[in-house]
């Protein structure tokens, strides 16, 4: 499997973010195709070290590191990727990587 490891920085308006992402960027991201899972973080997204410079974590699982790839070169890809300078000016991150079970 892979994983798709998106860290949204935090925003100057939670509420708007909040809005924005549940209507219609986590719509929009369900539709990547090959998508096998999708969840997000709740509630406060903390360090070791106390307070973290991300609001939402969104973990996006996929068949492997080819499929991410594909799927971000597809149609349904480049409107998600798109759509993220709509809500999330304060930045994101995304990790991309393949796993295995230790």
């Amino acid at each position: 499997m892979a994983q798709l490891v998106a860290l949204y920085k935090n925003p100057s308006d939670t509420k708007a973010f909040d809005a924005y992402y549940a209507s219609t960027h986590a719509p929009l991201a369900k539709t990547l195709p090959g998508l096998k899972s999708y969840q997000i973080s709740t509630g406060p997204v903390a360090t070791a070290q106390g307070e973290s410079p991300y609001y939402l974590v969104a973990l996006l699982e996929f068949e492997s590191l080819e499929a991410i790839e594909s799927a971000l070169g597809s149609p349904e890809g480049q409107k998600t990727a798109g759509d993220l300078a709509n809500f999330a000016q304060a930045g994101v991150e995304l990790l991309m990587f393949d796993t295995k079970d230790a």
